[in-house]
Order: structure tokens, then sequence, then C-alpha cells
């Protein structure tokens, strides 16, 4: 790669890892490699576990400049540390309280998404307690279905129910990791993932095939290497490609993201393209996704870092959506 030029303003900047969530393990390995990329770019980097119980006398006492946030899933991509950060009257990596809130939790997204137009598989989402019938649901969304929690990310909790005779035991692992449950659609088709970067004139990065060695895109096939393939860009006509990324870019706007986003869409063999869940912070480790559409784009590891830093330094005071 040769000698990496620094950044031209060296910042000090706090890396916040680990957490409480499901996905602590995924955000030490995330918050490790994006502090290392930071520091080989010329920033002063400290490192922070949110999972301490003094973490936020930690921030304080570091004066960082900004922060970037590694925290997966509950604690971290909610909102709730946003909203910390934003009394502390700090600025950082991503996007804002209402915006991360909305992203996560899968139910309220597609309720969004349903609202405004854009495609996505069709869903019922149930309360923990609540009384369900499956062959209603079985009626309304078909034989085969999807159920996820509706507040965890890494396809932590989330279950094919191929008949309705699964869907019970699938509802009850998703109820395990949360009191509100997403049942969708099952849609067969190509998993295309897009990569956005930017705040008010956003782009979109080449589309990715995801190709799982499992039945779909879980927990194993994300972080394990050799678990998924990645293909750039994505095995699709051009048409489709477009419809993929006016999706993605159209998500990202509507829920106000800022610095970055991934959505995640399924294609028919029809052609048709299906919006599964935007993720605000996507995955950082060396198998994740945004980081490998981004090095096809010719922007390598460490820059990406780098730019996302800027990014949370741009003008903050007018922002869409509580972005």
């Amino acid at each position: 790669m040769g000698e990496r030029e620094e950044v031209a303003t060296r910042r000090r900047v706090l890396v916040l890892k680990g957490g409480r969530s499901a996905e602590r393990e995924v955000s030490l390995n995330t918050g490790a490699q994006v502090a290392a990329a930071l520091a080989e770019c010329g920033h002063e980097v400290i490192e922070v576990d949110s999972g301490l119980p003094d973490f936020i006398n930690r921030i304080i006492e570091a004066k960082p400049d900004v922060v970037f946030i590694c925290l997966h899933g509950r604690f971290g991509e909610d909102g709730t540390v946003q909203g910390l950060l934003e009394l502390l009257d700090l600025p950082y990596v991503g996007s804002g309280v209402l915006s991360s809130a909305v992203a996560l939790d899968k139910v309220m997204s597609k309720h969004v998404f349903a609202q405004t137009g854009i495609a996505t598989p069709p869903f019922r989402a149930l309360r923990r307690g609540e009384v369900y019938d499956v062959d209603e649901i079985t009626r309304e969304l078909g034989s085969k279905t999807v159920v996820k929690p509706a507040n965890e990310g890494s396809a932590i909790g989330v279950t094919i129910a191929h008949d309705p005779s699964e869907l019970p035991d699938a509802i009850e692992e998703a109820f395990s990791f949360d009191a509100l449950v997403l049942v969708e659609s099952f849609v067969a088709g190509t998993e295309v993932t897009v990569g956005v970067l930017g705040n008010d004139e956003p782009f979109a990065l080449p589309t990715l095939e995801v190709v799982p060695e499992h039945e779909f895109y879980d927990y194993e096939s994300k972080y394990v290497p050799g678990m998924s393939r990645h293909i750039i860009p994505a095995r699709v006509n051009e048409e489709v490609r477009e419809e993929c990324v006016r999706l993605a870019l159209a998500a990202h706007r509507l829920l106000g993201c800022r610095g970055m986003s991934r959505a995640d869409t399924i294609v028919t063999a029809e052609g048709d393209v299906y919006l599964l869940e935007t993720n605000t912070i996507p995955g950082m480790t060396k198998t994740s996704l945004l980081p490998d559409a981004a090095q096809a784009a010719g922007i390598d590891f460490p820059r990406l870092c780098c730019m996302l830093v800027d990014l949370a330094l741009e003008d903050r005071s007018v922002l869409p959506l509580g972005g």
C-alpha cells in the first residue's frame, strides 16, 4: 500500500466499543480495527469500553474532539449513547438519536418504509404476553416466514420458519431477546446490500451481493471468515442495481441518517427489490460489508474511518428527523 499520508488535522478521537449488548464481542473487534486505522492516519486515539461502570467519566476525562461509536445493537446503535453524547456536547460519528432509534427498531422502521412507499416485505408485529393466532399470521404472511427480535442486530435471534408448525418456537426464540418481535413474509432471492456515505449529499457505494454458506446471512456468516462470499458488483442487471441504490439512498434520507448507513435488500427472480432494513452502525470488521464495498470504490479502511470522522465534524445544527 505504501507510506500513508497523514490527515491534515490531527484529532483526538475516542473510540467507544464493547458495551452490554449481545453483540459485545463484535463491537470489541470493530473498535480495535477502527482504532488501529485512525492511528495509522495520524489521529490520537483513546479507546473506551462502554461496558465498564465508569465509562462516562472516562469519556469526560478524555476530552475528545470527536467520538467514533463502534457499538452494535442495544445501548449503542439505538440512540441511547447518541443522546448521552449530545448531553456531553460531543460530536460523534454516525446518525443522531431519533434516526438511530427508528432504524434499529425493525418494527418502527418497517412502518416508516411502508407508509412512505418504500417496498418492504409484508409483516406483523407481536408483543410479549399478547395472544397470537398462527393460522391468521399464515394467511396474512404466507406459510414461510422470517421471525426477528425488533431491537437486535447481527441476525441475533433470527429464525426462518419454513412452515406454520415452526412458527411458535421461532417466535418464542425471538421473545427471549426482545419484548417486541417482527414476523415477516419470507422473500426468496438474491441478498444485495448497499452502503451509503455522507450527510446532506449522500452517495452510494457499489452494490454487494452476499452469498452465505448457511440458509441466510446469520451471525456466523457475518463474522466467521469463509462463511460467506461478497460479490461486487452484485450479479443483477443494471435496472435492478439502480433500484437497490435508489432504495438505499431513499432510506438514508428518510431516516435522517448521517455519516454512513447500509441498506439490506432482497432481489426476487422477477427483478422486484424489497428493502429489509437500514443499519446506522454497520459492522467495521475485516469480514464486514461496508468496508468491502468502500474498498471496491477505492476507499481503503483507514481512509474510510477518517472520512467518517470528518463527516461527524460537519455542521450538525440543522438535521432532518433528529439526525
